[in-house]
């Protein structure tokens, strides 16, 4: 999929774990987990906007588009 999701890039930056985030947002690490790796589906965007609070960020810090490409993440 074209769509590339950067939350471990905006992860270390912030030097945040995981399930530190899953906390803050209200989600499962297993759910946060899916959505990092590039696994899911659909995102709320009530979801999105409280991963932009927790993570001080704009929703293009977590999500880019690369056309033609099919990696799920930038870190892989």
């Amino acid at each position: 999929m074209p769509i590339v999701v950067d939350i471990d890039v905006m992860l270390a930056r912030r030097k945040m774990s995981v399930g530190e985030l899953a906390d803050r947002v209200g989600i499962t690490a297993a759910n946060l987990a899916v959505l990092k790796n590039g696994r899911a589906k659909a995102v709320r965007f009530s979801t999105l906007e409280a991963l932009c609070v927790a993570l001080e960020c704009q929703p293009g810090d977590l999500v880019r588009y690369v056309p033609g490409g099919d990696a799920v993440s930038s870190e892989g």
